[in-house]
């Protein structure tokens, strides 16, 4: 028989679990809710001496006397932070689990707290406050959300209403030590077989998990390997609220070993831009690529290509480099523009910042080329890089003649924590003026991103800027580079034309 242990995430306690476990009961397994010391649901904690090695301890008071039943086989499931007492536990009995089930959370490290997953740099800043500088809390505890700031824990899309209510009613407040201890791993829990539930309402998908596989994060090799399985839920951080038959199921396939599997970094070539384009010599100063037009007389117009992210520093090869870019960049010059790659420092969801400035400098740089009209000039960004396209779009200078987006993040994503207002580009939007915006959308994009793109679209339609929508109904996130079809062939040829019609008149 399969045992489910199953281990709910900040300020929640085992009733969380209700509607899943019955579900999974069932289904013919064996269910254990477990309740963290101070996170029941009917008590408030002070928090005091509670810290992760107590609810590890919490963990381990419910996996050794289910593993001393013959014929059971346990799984663990740890949502959001429950993933580092189920980490911690799965340890310490790595010959008793036979699979972990990571529930739309992090990747705890070794000597690592939990404070180190929470996205929210204000949220990870109330915590220290709190705290006041005591070692692991010292007793402090850390006061349970309201019912409208959930969201800011964790996407809470297809949560009904009363489940909200109840979820705010019955929180309990966490005890600091809880998330400031650091994770003390001995490398056995490696050994055990594993599952990621990616919940796609937060903006999480497996296609992301891969690409940042392909970048290079050495923390994310090892998911590479047979044993380590993905499915995506198309719901919130919660999805055993939004959806406990969805997540039972998942469950249940997770446990007996089937999913999705990740290809290791390098084991396939990149695929060559979609479409045919003339290879192009570039020029290569400082982090940005020029492709000059062929036959170019006199200046011309410029469009700059501006990557997605966050991409790991350490990725190989650069944005700048990618098919993709280079692809595109190759087209504009083909068509007597000159085409614009380059690198910015989005290596994590903090960059936001350094890397306008890296694009407005590259910007200046590429207007400052006597091969180039300073006048004629346009943009074009991808996928993370979308919240940068508020600077542009608020005050958009005269030389600007177009800014394009495809399939772009238009907002933070819950799992990212808040950003400074300077990138909500929905805000931005009522500042465009007569600035022509193109935007690109797939229409197979993942929940948490499609409901940022809607977000902005209404914005722009409420305030009548001038914004052509041009749909990939089949397309993926990236669809230049997943989906290879004449649909998506067709979108890169319009929005190129659009774009430099708006260029170059």
């Amino acid at each position: 028989m399969i045992a489910f242990i199953l281990v709910p995430g900040v300020f929640t306690g085992p009733y969380v679990w209700d509607d899943t476990a019955s579900r999974l009961t069932a289904a013919g397994a064996e269910v254990h809710a477990v309740s963290l010391t101070g996170l029941d649901g009917t008590r408030a904690s002070t928090g005091e001496d509670i810290d992760l090695e107590t609810h590890i301890a919490d963990v381990l008071a419910v996996i050794d006397p289910v593993a001393g039943s013959a014929g059971r086989e346990i799984v663990l499931v740890g949502h959001d932070y429950g993933i580092h007492p189920v980490l911690g536990a799965a340890d310490r009995r790595a010959e008793s689990v036979a699979r972990i089930v990571y529930l739309d959370s992090g990747l705890p490290q070794d000597g690592v707290p939990a404070l180190a997953a929470v996205a929210d740099q204000g949220l990870r800043e109330e915590v220290l406050r709190v705290a006041g500088g005591r070692a692991r809390g010292s007793g402090a505890v850390l006061p349970p959300p309201a019912r409208d700031a959930w969201q800011l824990w964790g996407s809470t899309a297809g949560v009904p209403d009363t489940a909200l209510d109840r979820l705010t009613a019955l929180a309990s407040p966490q005890p600091l030590g809880t998330l400031l201890q650091p994770m003390e791993l001995t490398g056995a829990a490696a050994t055990v077989p594993m599952a990621g539930v990616l919940c796609t309402g937060g903006g999480a998908s497996i296609a992301m998990v891969q690409a940042r596989v392909d970048f290079g994060e050495p923390a994310l090799q090892a998911l590479t390997d047979p044993r380590v399985t993905f499915f995506e839920l198309p719901t919130g951080h919660w999805p055993m609220l939004s959806d406990p038959t969805a997540l039972a199921d998942t469950l249940l396939e997770a446990a007996a070993g089937r999913g999705h599997r990740l290809t290791p970094a390098g084991a396939a070539q990149p695929e060559p831009f979609l479409l045919d384009v003339p290879e192009l010599p570039r020029e290569r100063t400082g982090n940005v690529d020029l492709y000059l037009p062929p036959s170019a007389q006199g200046p011309r117009p410029a469009l700059l290509f501006v990557h997605g992210g966050p991409v790991p520093r350490e990725a190989r090869p650069t944005p700048r480099d990618w098919p993709v870019l280079t692809g595109y960049a190759r087209y504009a010059a083909d068509n007597g523009v000159v085409g614009v790659t380059l690198d910015h420092c989005l290596h994590a969801v903090t960059d936001y910042e350094p890397a306008a400035d890296d694009v407005a400098a590259a910007v200046e740089r590429v207007r400052a080329d006597p091969r180039v009209d300073a006048d004629r000039v346009a943009l074009w960004f991808f996928s993370g890089s979308g919240p940068l396209t508020a600077d542009w779009i608020g005050k958009p200078p005269p030389w600007l003649r177009c800014l394009a987006a495809d399939y772009p993040i238009m907002a933070p994503l819950p799992s990212w924590g808040r950003l400074d207002s300077r990138f909500h580009p929905a805000d931005a939007v009522a500042h465009a003026g007569s600035l022509p915006l193109v935007l690109v959308r797939a229409g197979l994009e993942t929940d948490g991103i499609a409901a940022t793109v809607e977000e902005f679209l209404t914005a722009a339609h409420e305030s009548g800027a001038d914004i052509e929508v041009i749909d990939v109904p089949n397309g993926h996130h990236g669809f230049e580079t997943v989906d290879r079809t004449d649909e998506s062939r067709e979108a890169v040829h319009r929005a190129m034309r659009t774009v430099l019609r708006h260029l170059t008149t």
